[in-house]
């Protein structure tokens, strides 16, 4: 694959400095790209060195205007970047059709240049839309629904009557539609409540390897749009997922959460149940959420802490065994006192 100066900015709405004939095949980092690479400068250190670098081109940010090299301005250089490198480096893409071992139930319904591989297994009533690939392993439900431009990995199983909207990417090993983990007790034993939800993930998703979210009780579990999930995140029960919320590796969100817009969930962060938290809110690392969070609010620690109150808490920490044996000091000094008087 490759692409021309002049196409890139067309593509991006960048500015030229440079050859617009010059030809780009391949985009590598600012220290190792070749003169047929394309890179861009992440940050001022960056700027600084421009002349360093053997890239064919580099992205740069609007108002920069030195150089030697073919430079392309634009308001977000690393933005700029994957566009191109989405149209250089285009995964591989099986033969479409349905492979005569895959298993496909009645009334089904296909759109138009869709993919089944082999040991696909879909069920009845499944409504399926257009170019959309079910890898090896993937089954899909009973009644379930998948939109438009749909990729779905090895082993995923996307279960009865959850509904899948249109460009959405779901990662290998993953489950979609488990039940809710819900019980109800005599005081000795547990009694399953069934599950009678569903899942519901919108447009322009997509969900990591190894994530499980469970269907609603009742009602849904909704992911909405421009939701990005790594991998090994748990989504349980009810939950509601705000739009472009990322949620990174090994996050746990329990039962009936309501999360808003643009939510940021650091790796290992968890949240109990029936909370909410706010627009644009930002969950630390390993945080363990135990009240709601209005919006932009900054969480870490667990119990949960505003950010700044967790750095001021993490650095009395490692002073806390020389503070502990100085007030054992002081206590057997005032105990002395007292003992005099």
């Amino acid at each position: 694959m490759e692409i021309t100066l002049s196409e890139i900015c067309e593509r991006v709405g960048g500015r030229l400095q440079g050859d617009p004939d010059a030809v780009i095949r391949g985009a590598a980092p600012f220290d190792t790209a070749t003169a047929e690479d394309i890179t861009f400068a992440a940050g001022a250190a960056f700027l600084k060195k421009i002349d360093q670098t053997a890239a064919g081109a580099v992205f740069v940010p609007e108002a920069f205007d030195r150089g030697k090299t073919n430079l392309i301005r634009v308001k977000n250089p690393q933005l700029a970047f994957t566009i191109v490198l989405q149209h250089l480096y285009q995964p591989p893409r099986p033969a479409e059709g349905i492979d005569s071992r895959a298993v496909v139930g009645e009334n089904t319904v296909f759109g138009d240049q869709v993919t089944l591989c082999p040991n696909c297994v879909v069920g009845n009533g499944v409504t399926i839309g257009s170019r959309v690939i079910l890898y090896p392993g993937v089954v899909v439900g009973d009644h379930v629904t998948i939109g438009n431009d749909v990729v779905i990995y090895p082993n995923v199983s996307v279960l009865e009557r959850c509904i899948i909207g249109s460009r959405v990417i779901i990662h290998a090993g993953t489950v979609i539609g488990s039940d809710g983990f819900g019980f109800a007790s005599d005081g000795r034993a547990y009694y399953k409540i069934p599950q009678t939800g569903i899942v519901q993930i919108d447009d322009d998703v997509e969900i990591g390897a190894n994530n499980t979210i469970d269907r609603a009780a009742f009602d849904k579990t909704w992911i909405k749009r421009g939701v990005k999930t790594d991998n090994l995140v748990h989504i349980a029960h009810n939950v509601t997922i705000g739009e472009d919320t990322i949620i990174v590796a090994q996050v746990g969100i329990a039962g009936s959460v309501t999360v808003g817009r643009h939510v940021t969930f650091a790796g290992q962060s968890a949240v109990a149940g029936h909370l909410s938290i706010g627009d644009n809110a930002i969950i630390g690392p390993r945080a363990g959420i135990a009240k709601s969070i209005p919006a932009g609010q900054v969480m870490s620690g667990a119990p949960e802490m505003p950010h700044r109150q967790w750095l001021r808490v993490q650095r009395i920490v490692p002073m806390l065994p020389e503070m502990k044996k100085k007030i054992s000091e002081l206590e057997k000094r005032l105990a002395s006192l007292e003992g005099k008087d």
